[in-house]
């Protein structure tokens, strides 16, 4: 008979097979550094709790065949403190013996301590279950978006993910961009590119920071949201720390956005690599000022060769995203469930921050290598 418990120590090998085998579409054996970094993750992290611990699936004979990762974050509600869980990765190896196992897993996972569950990647099947559980999903905060810079780079860079060989037609899709963005007024607005001299802000400076400095500013430019992180000692810089190390997205580049005055507005952190889709993880602002550090953002990249920006949304970004030349599309669901009808409702108007580092893409499990 299957069982459903806590996660071990002992567990973390079986878990990092499964990982391999699942996500990485690989039966050999995982490697050392996905081990230790799993147990790192899971068990040792500042931030971690051994009341939210993720939950795996045992087969009668006692083999691991399912899993649920979850980070335990501190959140503060008006003041008051919470717990809440982030649900990560879930994944079942042989739904066919046991239909059942992943949504006896999320179950699990929901039955927690915490006051507070969510999940910034959830699959329309993993949607349905959490919907199933009395969870809610969030369309203002389960879109992706793009903002294409180089449209010939940015074509060449999604082609080039499948077919590897077509790098060599780089210089010619860097020819074509230079000819066709020279072409464009400072000022002019299109959806297949922006203007190589364009300026955002004269009266804003953008300045390259390190995560550190970047970890000074979340505080300041979070305080306008109702529910939001209230971190452990340590854990918001091990969150940045894993987030930058991401090599499948290139360098990390973290900015500040200020008055001329060094007043801050915003701040923004992306990896990118020269003529590849910069991936932007964070962006945030105080009221009133999230256009100007987007377009600051846009400059930014545009400058480092970026072929386009990528990110997920929230809530405070989406009006001003709108007549940027932005486009949306869904990937995956954020979803949320609360025993606290209030807390869910804090979601539902758009007060609570989450995505990005209050979530699941900071972790190296995505973008991360561990060959």
């Amino acid at each position: 008979m299957s069982d459903i418990r806590p996660l071990t120590a002992g567990d973390i090998p079986a878990v990092a097979g499964l990982f391999q085998k699942i996500f990485r579409n690989s039966n050999a054996e995982p490697p050392i550094a996905l081990v230790d970094y799993l147990r790192r993750l899971y068990l040792e992290a500042p931030g971690c709790d051994r009341e939210i611990a993720p939950v795996v699936h045992v087969n009668g004979d006692g083999r691991i065949s399912g899993f649920v990762g979850v980070n335990a974050l501190p959140m503060t509600y008006k003041g008051r403190r919470l717990r809440a869980a982030i649900c990560g990765s879930l994944m079942v190896e042989g739904r066919e013996s046991d239909p059942l196992a992943g949504a006896r897993l999320l179950k699990a996972f929901l039955a927690g301590p915490q006051d507070l569950s969510f999940s910034e990647t959830a699959s329309e099947v993993s949607a349905q279950m959490w919907t199933k559980l009395r969870g809610v999903a969030l369309p203002q905060y389960s879109l992706d978006w793009v903002r294409i810079i180089r449209p010939a780079a940015f074509a060449l860079d999604l082609v080039a993910s499948r077919l590897r060989l077509t790098r060599a037609l780089s210089p010619l899709a860097r020819t074509f961009d230079r000819r066709y963005l020279t072409k464009m007024g400072p000022g002019e607005l299109r959806w297949s590119g922006v203007p190589e001299n364009r300026s955002a802000y004269a009266a804003l400076q953008v300045r390259d920071i390190d995560r550190h400095a970047f970890a000074a500013l979340f505080g300041p430019l979070t305080a306008q949201f109702a529910l939001q992180p209230d971190w452990a000692e340590g854990q918001l810089d091990h969150v940045l720390a894993d987030a930058a190390d991401k090599p499948e997205y290139g360098e990390p580049v973290f900015a500040a956005v200020t008055t001329r005055g060094g007043a801050p507005i915003g701040a923004f952190f992306y990896h990118a690599k020269p003529g590849g889709i910069a991936r932007v993880l964070q962006i945030v602002a105080r009221p009133g000022q999230a256009g100007p550090v987007i377009d600051c953002l846009i400059e930014h990249a545009a400058a480092r060769g970026a072929a386009a920006l990528r990110g997920r949304t929230q809530p405070a970004l989406l009006e001003a995203m709108m007549g940027r030349r932005i486009a949306f599309f869904h990937a995956a669901s954020t979803v949320v469930h609360s025993r606290d009808e209030e807390l869910v409702e804090a979601f539902r108007n758009s007060q609570g921050f989450m995505n990005g580092l209050a979530g699941e893409h900071w972790s190296r499990l995505i973008g991360g290598r561990f060959d």
